[in-house]
């Protein structure tokens, strides 16, 4: 890690602050919608067999897999 000092406006400092708070926000929304859909999926695998339908998800997903355990369904980010 590098030390040193950054000189920034006052202006700017409150754009970074600003931004942050929005990626803070959208992660939880993101967090939410993702629960919301876990509920969705597990209320379908009770109805239907969406296995094939998943599993074709899973192979061309490039950034989550929709895992179905005892009939409920949970969405897995990749790479964490």
């Amino acid at each position: 890690m590098v030390k040193g000092t950054v000189s920034i406006t006052l202006e700017d400092f409150q754009s970074m602050v600003d931004a942050k708070l929005q990626a803070e926000d959208r992660i939880e929304k993101t967090n939410l919608a993702s629960k919301e859909l876990q509920v969705f999926l597990s209320f379908l695998c009770t109805r239907i067999d969406i296995k094939p339908f998943v599993d074709q998800f899973n192979e061309q997903s490039r950034t989550s897999n929709i895992i179905i355990e005892g009939g409920r369904a949970k969405i897995k980010i990749k790479n964490e």
